[in-house]
């Protein structure tokens, strides 16, 4: 299915561009999301007419998500959990939890942002990115462990790799 972006879409295209996507990507996530419109002639020249509106919108959102980037800067969250001798947790710490540690400090950061290739299931420092908008990252760190005492050597140690 041809469709016209309403905003950049990572991996995908900038606004503006007409891209062929799978017809299930385009009627189940990037329709429903206002993402993009249908390439026909009656939606691009409704998108033309948007451009200044989306465009302004877009930049906002972007503005935004550098601010945020910015405070967020060296931020790093401490999650205390129960683990093993080992250092394997009983459980594992996902995006929920990051998420909640972040709020919790103050930020306002969606869960939707926090991008984990899988779930931290031992204990230890770890860099977690954060995709803010398409074309903001912040990486920050997550160190999780039993007490706070044992946080404050893993961050020592972490600091002097």
């Amino acid at each position: 299915m041809e469709v016209i972006l309403l905003e950049h879409i990572e991996k995908l295209g900038k606004m503006g561009d007409k891209v062929n996507v799978k017809n299930g990507y385009a009627r189940n996530y990037l329709l429903p999301q206002q993402k993009a419109l249908r390439a026909t002639e009656s939606n691009m020249a409704y998108f033309e007419a948007q451009k200044a509106a989306l465009e302004a919108h877009n930049k906002e959102l972007f503005d935004n998500a550098t601010k945020i980037a910015e405070s967020l800067n060296g931020f790093k969250a401490v999650l205390i959990r129960q683990a093993a001798e080992t250092g394997q947790l009983y459980g594992s710490v996902t995006i929920r939890d990051i998420a909640a540690a972040i709020k919790e400090a103050g930020f306002d950061v969606a869960r939707r942002y926090v991008y984990l290739e899988k779930p931290i299931k031992d204990l230890g420092v770890y860099q977690v990115k954060l995709n803010l908008h398409p074309e903001v990252t912040q990486t920050i760190l997550v160190n999780v462990a039993r007490s706070a005492e044992e946080a404050k050597k893993q961050a020592k140690a972490y600091n002097q790799e």
